[in-house]
């Protein structure tokens, strides 16, 4: 009740401030001048954004209508402008700057001037004073001097705001706590985590309505107020101007009288009720007590009503239960699947169900009466009381035994019997069940015509069929069937490979005995097909290329079936065998080949860098002694032997350039600097930005590896100046654990890394080439329209890592 009484209060102010906005008279006009007015009558309603933070707007919806400070404010300016608002609500002044831009509104009170919002808004003079408040708890009436507060009294305050920032910029000696609203403040100060908080007027007023707060007092101010003030649109001076004029002869009575109906600084008071509550207590409790003893009689009397209706109740259900079990049970054999017989110890039918007489053709009734032995020839009476004694004695355990039972029309129908004794009152009977196992023969004989068809296509398989079976979870796997193949492939029968400690791992070569092992292994733990390759040992001794593959399949409850087949790929191994050491052998010569047409070219440059720049320095030196001796004596002759001086400096720089071009000298001052200066070059060649990084120290490189890399560094960037349309790329050198690794990216086009056409990407085979040589891996990756990465990794040797 007590924390209503501050809610109703606010209404009540709410009401009484739109009453006075509504109901005061109207300003007098101020002396706008024709232009002005002009202005006002062209323009009839103005839109006003207001930002939705009580209590300078709020929006009820019991009433549907606006309240506010801002909202008052406005009503009375806009009456002693002659128009009408057009209210635009936002909630965040983000929102309303973005509405603005757009040019969505007119007018906007309620804002701070600020230098960003100068090139957006033209400002009124302040019309409002908010100062920042200091709130502590009541400890008398001494203000807080915020120059003598040490460190360890802290102070709470919303962060980001403008507050913050001004303390932290001029009080550096205060311990600033960063909350994220002013209500966090104020309840940090109520459990003593800070000392004091920071909170502004207007939030100030309504918080300390809330009776969590009534023991919290204003002890200071931080001298940074908030100066409010009307934005108007910044293309419409006019409009400022109006406003301007309209404040101006707005009376600065009516400006506090609003700032104390919406902020006033007041404390709820409860204690003025406290003597009304206690009367009202006290009534409450003689009322009470009255009404409880009354009650109490009356709850007694209830009780035992309530103990003998359930009595009853009980009673009546146990009847209701012990009857439907009755029927359930009667209703239950009667319409069992499972024919059901009660046999007297004279082998007399006394009872049969309906299933019984179903099964076996008899009209309803007609069963009972009759010997057993019409229904088996061979039960005589001997027979019968054998069983009788057998099973009543219970000293051999139940009986069950399959027969072909003779039916009403005289044919034959295989049941499964089972004898159970039965005591009913003072007479014992033999329940004989009954079950139908035609189905269960015909899908027995089924399943021995399926393995008799199973093993005949297994045989013929040119390959040794086998089934390893897993009944329970975490048990071990057992071969449940191989083919008689076996004997063909490895020189052993069936039965022997499916010894426990046989198996196809005993044929295994050691060699490949733990991938074998890992392949199964992996296989059976993960409940997944099993594929494995390698070699195993005939029974006379012969090595012979084996393929197992196996098809995983559940059966439920954690069993699990393996089919599969053991293929001999002996030719086949042979033959990619010797496939793979002709392709080692042509990466050889191609290898060889390639460091050949590397040393002929570090020959073929060295020889024309020295033997024709030797050449071509002489014949430099004989043109200046041309120049020298007959210099301006025989006419044209110092114009020939220019041209002749361009035409050596030209023949020089084309010296270099095919000796670099074989083999760049840079190489031998490492594949870092060699990196490096080639991406530079490329960068000049075709203006596409580059970023390259190289390790500072790196170990020193075979020759042959430093220029395998240094050419796939090449025909890399030669792609992407072809191909890549890219706009950077970026050239890393690393080096990782013991291995030299190279990437090119770029943020060109891309393509799809799959297979290409013949005749095609003849640059990415030989990059894949040269890294193979320098036994080494290569990865691209590359995506349409995402750009190409290209990874190369070479291992450095252990004389070069030293």
């Amino acid at each position: 009740m007590h924390r209503l009484l501050p809610r109703i209060a606010l209404a009540l102010l709410a009401c009484l401030g739109l009453a006075w906005a509504e109901g005061a008279p109207l300003l007098v006009h101020p002396a706008f001048n024709p232009q002005q007015q002009a202005w006002l009558e062209q323009h009839r309603e103005l839109r006003v954004g207001l930002l939705m933070r009580a209590p300078w707007a709020q929006y009820d919806l019991r009433q549907q209508r606006l309240s506010g400070a801002n909202i008052e404010l406005m009503t009375r300016l806009l009456q002693g402008m002659g128009v009408k608002p057009v209210w635009l609500r936002f909630p965040s002044q983000a929102k309303l700057e973005a509405a603005a831009r757009r040019g969505e509104l007119d007018l906007a009170p309620g804002l701070q001037q600020t230098p960003k919002g100068l090139r957006q808004w033209l400002y009124s003079d302040p019309y409002m004073r908010v100062p920042h408040l200091i709130v502590g708890e009541q400890r008398g009436n001494s203000a807080v001097d915020l120059d003598r507060l040490d460190r360890t009294e802290s102070i709470a305050l919303r962060t980001p705001s403008p507050a913050a920032d001004y303390l932290s910029s001029t009080y550096p000696n205060l311990q600033l706590q960063a909350v994220g609203s002013e209500r966090s403040a104020l309840q940090r100060l109520l459990r003593q985590q800070t000392r004091y908080a920071v909170v502004d007027e207007a939030r100030l007023s309504l918080l300390l309505r809330e009776p969590q707060f009534a023991g919290l007092s204003i002890v200071g101010d931080i001298g940074l107020p908030q100066l409010l003030r009307i934005a108007s649109r910044r293309d419409e001076p006019l409009l400022a101007e109006i406003v301007e004029l309209t404040l101006q002869a707005l009376p600065a009575r009516e400006v506090e009288q609003l700032r104390e109906r919406w902020m006033p600084l007041k404390y709820p008071q409860v204690s003025d009720s406290l003597a009304f509550w206690r009367g009202l207590s006290l009534l409450l409790l003689i009322a009470g007590l009255g009404a409880t003893a009354t009650t109490l009689h009356l709850r007694q009397q209830r009780r035992e009503l309530e103990s003998q209706l359930l009595n009853s109740r009980y009673e009546l259900s146990q009847r209701e239960v012990a009857e439907q079990a009755l029927h359930l049970s009667q209703f239950s054999i009667d319409h069992s699947t499972v024919g059901i017989l009660w046999v007297n110890w004279d082998s007399h039918v006394r009872y049969a169900n309906h299933a019984t007489e179903t099964m076996l053709g008899y009209a309803p009734g007609t069963l009972v009466g009759r010997p057993l032995r019409e229904l088996e020839p061979s039960l005589d009476m001997d027979s019968w009381l054998n069983l009788w004694r057998k099973v009543r004695s219970h000293d051999e355990g139940p009986q069950s035994f399959e027969i072909d039972c003779l039916c009403a029309d005289g044919s034959r129908l295989p049941v499964d019997v089972s004898l159970s004794f039965l005591r009913f009152r003072d007479a014992e009977y033999l329940v004989v069940f009954l079950t139908d196992v035609t189905e269960r023969r015909r899908a027995s004989a089924a399943l021995q015509e399926s393995e008799a068809r199973f093993k005949g296509i297994a045989g013929s398989v040119p390959g040794l069929v086998f089934r390893l079976e897993r009944t329970v979870a975490e048990q071990p796997v057992v071969f449940a069937y191989i083919s008689e193949a076996s004997v063909e492939l490895v020189g052993y029968p069936a039965e022997e490979l499916q010894r426990a400690d046989r198996g196809i791992r005993s044929l295994v070569h050691p060699d490949d005995q733990l991938s074998y092992r890992f392949s199964q292994d992996t296989a059976l733990a993960g409940n997944s097909d099993w594929s494995w390759q390698g070699r195993i040992i005939t029974r006379d001794g012969r090595v012979r290329w084996a393929d197992i593959k196996a098809t995983a399949r559940s059966l439920g409850e954690g069993r699990m079936l393996w089919d599969g087949i053991v293929w001999d790929i002996t030719e086949n191994k042979q033959v990619e065998l010797e496939l793979a050491e002709s392709r080692g052998r042509l990466r050889e010569l191609s290898a060889h080949l390639e460091s050949v047409r590397e040393e002929e070219k570090a020959r073929i440059a060295r020889e024309v860098h020295d033997e024709l720049g030797q050449v071509l320095t002489v014949l430099k030196l004989e043109t200046a002694m041309c120049e020298l001796a007959f210099a301006n004596q025989v006419a044209g002759l110092d114009e020939r032997l220019e041209s002749m001086k361009r035409l050596i400096a030209q023949l020089f720089q084309l010296v270099r350039d095919v000796a670099t071009a074989l083999r760049p000298p840079i190489l031998d001052a490492g594949i870092a600097s060699a990196i490096e200066w080639q991406v530079r070059r490329f960068e000049a060649r075709t203006q596409i930005p580059c970023l390259v990084e190289v390790p500072d120290n790196l170990p020193k490189m075979s020759d042959a590896k430093a220029i395998g890399l240094f050419r796939i560094l090449q025909e890399a960037l030669t792609n992407v100046m072809r191909h890549a349309d890219a706009h950077s790329v970026q050239v890393h050198l690393s080096l990782e654990d013991d291995e030299l690794c190279l990437h090119v990216s770029d943020d060109g086009k891309g393509f799809i890394t799959g297979p290409r056409k013949i005749g095609q990407s003849f640059g990415l085979v030989g990059m894949q080439e040269r890294v193979l040589m320098l036994g080494g891996s290569l990865q691209i990756d590359s995506l349409p329209g995402e750009g190409t990465t290209l990874c190369v990794r070479v291992a450095l040797s252990e004389e070069e890592m030293a």
